[in-house]
């Protein structure tokens, strides 16, 4: 089955595209395209983000506002995708340092492992609409 799903990835068009971000492999890179396809039908990464469950949801109910809290809504199966492909590219020194500065805010594993696939959404709704590969950006500190 594993050999199969290879298969229809290595022949899909955006299948490189997918693989060249660091913690996308074959299995997660076919679960993005089978969920997503090309991205086209999102208009912004935004909504990408808030279909895959990745969006912060404000929880409210009459005057009581709670703060923001990751979303329960989405596709579960995506967003395990990210959430995932996230973990993977912590040997990835850009995605090290900016989960790094998620725990200095006080965030937890959890907390940090989200807003970094939040921000592997965006970059790759960004990869998907415009067909380039990922370019790996310097490491910022602090």
């Amino acid at each position: 089955m594993a050999g199969r799903i290879e298969e229809l990835l290595e022949d899909h068009p955006l299948s490189k595209v997918l693989t060249s971000m660091p913690g996308v492999g074959v299995r997660t890179g076919a679960r993005i395209l089978i969920e997503v396809g090309d991205g086209s039908t999102f208009p912004t990464a935004g909504h990408l983000a808030a279909y895959a469950g990745l969006a912060p949801a404000t929880r409210s109910s009459g005057s009581s506002i709670r703060g923001e809290q990751p979303s329960r809504r989405g596709n579960k199966q995506l967003k395990r995708a990210f959430f995932l492909s996230a973990f993977a590219a912590l040997g990835d020194p850009a995605s090290r340092a900016y989960y790094d500065r998620k725990i200095a805010q006080g965030k937890h594993h959890t907390q940090a492992l989200l807003c970094l696939a939040r921000r592997r959404a965006d970059v790759l709704f960004a990869m998907l609409r415009d067909g380039t590969f990922y370019e790996p950006q310097p490491a910022r500190s602090g």
